[in-house]
């Protein structure tokens, strides 16, 4: 009964801790595109959102390689959630004082780089203290997407979807988690192996993970998918407002409730299905996703809005219990590092700026060419999914899910371990 007990209470910390994680981002993300309409700067639109991949490039595999090798990874998060309620709650002061556009751009993009490291260290905390990822995981972080619901909300509640009120709820939200990681035990970093050259104090040593078949697919998959995936938070709620519906961000919640049930799913379809077909179900309802936002009706973007969440659950999370299972736990933080860098970076990055081209060609003679604009997204994520089903493999010997006793070099995959369910079909 005490291990229960106390497994209990452990996941509970580990819940929390992403419930806050996923509330302090989504204040600020959902609602960011009306807010800067409000406040005479929409010109930064594009520019704001990819404030969050250019902080991609910077931040996370640094803080990754911190938390891996030199610091506790609840120290390294407690230190950026305190810098991030600091950076949000200035943004908010720059909006609400009329501060120049390039001025409040630079402050959203200090705040981004604060930002971006705490969901990979957040998920290398709890990988780290889980026994099994593939059954644990899902239901755990389930809680982030209560969080992040819990946060639209709340914004709606506040009636801030267009004001500066949402920055400084996120703010104290950072707050609350910075006060929240006293209460987590330590994750000690390994012990030191000698003296590291630059590009290990970087985080870059992780690029060495591509030289895997698979790693590289399923890493280059993320990014190529998040290309049109950056279109769906910044253009979703005006389609919606065009459309007839106030407090955006409660109905952008919609999408989370598809995504919690997902997650509470994972645990069986790793045990029924290859890992080739979730990642491959989650790309084919990210293209049904688009195609029902395509038909610009009130019903049809709500459904589209619904079926984010089970696309985003079974491609990204599944691809972080991948990383989790298929490299060297010494390399974990820096691993989830360098997927946030291919989705939140080269994905984002192109994906934010590419679709702000795209939808002002798409808005160039009002009204919006809503239909277009969604189709032409659908085509893009037609092609990654063709790419991923043609080049990955999931070939391996073994039973899928368990874990050499010996360290797995950084771009190989873990002895025993294929892309079969557990009962050993591929």
């Amino acid at each position: 009964m005490d291990r229960t007990q106390n497994q209990w209470a452990e996941y509970s910390e580990l819940a929390a801790l992403f419930f806050l994680q996923a509330m302090a981002t989504a204040t600020w993300l959902v609602p960011l595109s009306r807010v800067l309409d409000a406040h005479g700067v929409a010109q930064i639109r594009p520019y704001a959102f990819a404030t969050t991949a250019v902080a991609a490039f910077i931040s996370p595999l640094i803080f990754g390689a911190m938390a891996d090798r030199h610091a506790s990874p609840v120290t390294v998060l407690r230190g950026l959630a305190v810098a991030s309620a600091t950076g949000l709650a200035v943004v908010a002061w720059s909006l609400q004082h009329a501060w120049p556009a390039g001025l409040v751009l630079l402050l959203i993009q200090l705040y981004a780089i604060c930002a971006a490291p705490t969901g990979s260290i957040a998920n290398a905390i709890v990988f780290s203290r889980l026994r099994d990822s593939q059954r644990q995981f899902g239901p755990i972080r389930a809680t982030a997407t209560f969080g992040w619901m819990v946060g639209c909300w709340l914004i709606s509640l506040l009636n801030a979807d267009a004001s500066a009120l949402a920055a400084y709820a996120g703010a104290v939200t950072w707050l609350v988690l910075a006060a929240f990681t006293f209460l987590l035990p330590a994750v000690a970093p390994p012990p030191s192996t000698g003296r590291l050259t630059l590009r290990e104090r970087l985080g870059w040593d992780a690029l060495s993970l591509l030289k895997n078949h698979d790693h590289r697919v399923v890493f280059f998959t993320a990014a190529l998918f998040s290309i049109p995936l950056a279109a769906f938070y910044p253009y979703t709620p005006p389609h919606l407002k065009q459309l007839g519906f106030e407090r955006t961000s409660a109905w952008m919640s919609l999408g989370q409730v598809s995504e919690i049930f997902a997650m509470f799913a994972l645990g069986t379809l790793f045990l029924r299905w290859r890992l080739k077909w979730i990642f491959g179900c989650g790309l084919g309802i990210g293209l049904l996703r688009y195609l029902f936002c395509a038909l610009d009706s009130p019903a049809w973007l709500l459904a589209g809005v619904s079926l984010h969440g089970l696309s985003f659950t079974l491609f990204f999370i599944t691809a972080q219990i991948y990383i989790n299972e298929r490299v060297d736990p010494a390399w974990r933080a820096r691993a989830q590092a360098l997927m946030w860098l291919m989705i939140g970076g080269v994905g984002n990055l192109v994906g934010y700026l590419g679709s702000g081209f795209w939808f002002n060609y798409c808005a160039a003679a009002p009204p919006t060419r809503w239909t277009l604009f969604w189709t032409g997204l659908a085509l893009a994520i037609a092609a990654v999914t063709a790419y991923f089903l043609s080049a990955y493999h999931g070939w391996g010997p073994g039973r899928r899910g368990t874990q050499s006793a010996n360290p797995v070099a950084p771009g190989a995959t873990a002895a025993g371990s294929d892309d079969g369910p557990a009962a050993g079909r591929s």
